[in-house]
Formats: C-alpha cells, structure tokens, sequence
C-alpha cells in the first residue's frame, strides 16, 4: 500500500505544460489528475489563454480528486497589473477516500516537479477557491 500511495510518477507532459503556462502563457490553467493503473500525474484538461476563472472551476469534477494551476492576471490597489501562478489541491469531501489520501501522499512530490508555483491553496468545496479567496492570497 505505501508503494502504491507514495509511488507517483510524474508524467513529462505535465511539466512541458507547466513550463508552457509559466513562460509562454499559452494556457491559462492546467488540470493534472492521478492516473492509478499507470501510477502517474498526467494533465487532463489544459484551458486556453482566453478562458475565464468560471471556465477552470467548471473543470474540476465535484467528486473526484485533481491538482490544478491557474494562471491568475490582477490589478493591485497601487494599479500595478500582476500575476501569481496558483495551485490548487482540489479534494472535495465526496471523493473517495483512497483517492484523498494518494492525493495528499502525493502533492509534495508534484508540486516540487512544477518550478515557480507562488501560491498555494487546499479546497474541499467550491468556496474555499472562490475568485475573492484567490484574489486575497494572491496579493
């Protein structure tokens, strides 16, 4: 079992489309899910530049867990346009609980694979990443 939880690879497809959002700002999110036969994260959904926050939300199944990155544009009070790149552990409490927990076992070593992450959220429902959370923690 820990073989199994603690075991993910990382596909390189994810990291080709982190780098792809970081540096091109080609996409404007990437969700990546674990693919337990294959013991890997791999990229399910990638949303295009013009896609809104709604868009991506849209994109993460209510029951089931993901990891997410969005690329999030901003304007601060002192006008100044800024962007963070956000993760997101998205593990709703519906999902099953293996599921949950290969999830977590996992986050560290993902999230260390995707370089230049600068904010990082945990949600359980759709308000704990709502448009106002992100907007708080980017700042």
């Amino acid at each position: 079992m820990a073989n199994a939880v603690s075991g993910m690879a990382v596909h390189d497809d994810c990291k080709l489309r982190f780098l792809e959002l970081k540096a091109k700002r080609t996409h404007r999110f990437i969700v990546f899910k674990i693919e337990e036969k294959q013991k890997q994260v791999v990229v399910e959904k990638v949303g295009e530049p013009t896609e809104s926050y709604e868009d991506f939300a849209a994109n993460l199944p209510e029951n089931e867990c993901r990891y997410a990155v969005y690329d999030f544009d901003f304007v601060t009070a002192e006008n100044c346009q800024k962007s963070r790149i956000i993760f997101i552990a998205w593990s709703p409490d519906t999902a099953r609980v293996r599921s949950k927990m290969i999830y977590a076992s996992t986050k560290e070593r993902f999230k260390r694979e995707l370089d230049g992450i600068q904010v990082e959220l945990q949600a359980t429902d759709p308000t704990e990443m709502g448009l106002d959370v992100i907007k708080s923690r980017a700042n």
